[in-house]
Formats: structure tokens, sequence, C-alpha cells
């Protein structure tokens, strides 16, 4: 389902994301807007789907994850399904995107040494129905995940 955002939720968003914890009255005074309004907006983007949730951005080389890798993963097509499932098993597998290419499914791992990540990559081996993959080592990531300019592109010009 796709809503229309405007530039006070793009505002909101914004808000939101460098701040996730801020108190509504707190939001509305930062706006410029109504506690209703905030609250409103808040509980239309949330039902919406728009707003997933609030987790912490946790900095995983902080906490001794520094190897990041792409795995792109070949497999048998009729096999997808089982493999994703064992992929969601994996703590290490940050996320997965079904892709077309070569590869059927990238997959985006952070491991704490090259062993580690060695050991990772074997026990995907290991899954049936994976044929062939192919990792790539992140040595940096100079842009992080990122859904605000996109929101902010997309709001630009419809006034607040």
């Amino acid at each position: 389902m796709t809503i229309k955002i405007d530039a006070l939720d793009s505002a909101l968003l914004a808000e939101l994301a460098s701040d996730p914890r801020a108190p509504i009255l707190e939001l509305a005074q930062r706006l410029g807007i109504a506690r209703n309004t905030v609250q409103a907006r808040m509980k239309r983007l949330e039902a919406s789907g728009v707003v997933r949730g609030y987790p912490p951005n946790i900095d995983l080389q902080a906490v001794g994850f520094a190897v990041h890798a792409l795995l792109g993963i070949e497999l048998d097509q009729n096999k997808m399904d089982s493999i994703v499932e064992a992929l969601r098993a994996f703590p290490h597998v940050l996320e997965v995107h079904a892709t077309t290419g070569r590869a059927d499914l990238l997959v985006r791992i952070a491991a704490q040494s090259q062993q580690d990540l060695l050991e990772i990559i074997q026990r995907v081996h290991a899954i049936h129905g994976v044929k062939h993959t192919e990792t790539m080592l992140a040595l940096a990531t100079p842009i992080e995940y990122r859904s605000l300019p996109l929101v902010e592109h997309l709001t630009k010009g419809s006034g607040m």
C-alpha cells in the first residue's frame, strides 16, 4: 500500500531519525505544530507501515563485528524458500535480497574476523540447494543505509 506523504511528514520523520526517543510534545515544539497533529501523523505513519519501528542503530564494529561482507548466492531455484529460511537462522546475516543476474540472493553478513566469515560461508555452502557463492569484502561504508534523503526528495516542494 502506498500512501502520500508531505513535507510535514518528512520533517517529522527527520526529527525521529535524529532523535527516536523524543517525546511527542518535544517533536511538536520543534516542528511548531500542535501535539495532536504530531500524534495523528505518527499514528497514520505507523498504521500504514511507513514507520516500521524504532530500533536502536547499533555500531556493529563497536561490539566486535568489524568484518562485513556481501555474499552472492547462486542456488537451485526451487530451493529458494528453504535457503532463505536457513539463512534467517544465522545471526550474522543482516539482510537478504532476492536479485537478478548471476547471484539469486545477495546476503549482507557481519563477522568478528576473517576466520569467522570463512566459517559462516562454509555453513552457507552446506545448505541444501546452494550451488555457488561469491564473497565481496566491504572495506568501508561511506554511505550507510538511509531512507530520509529519498523521503525528502519525494516531498520537496509540497510545503509544510
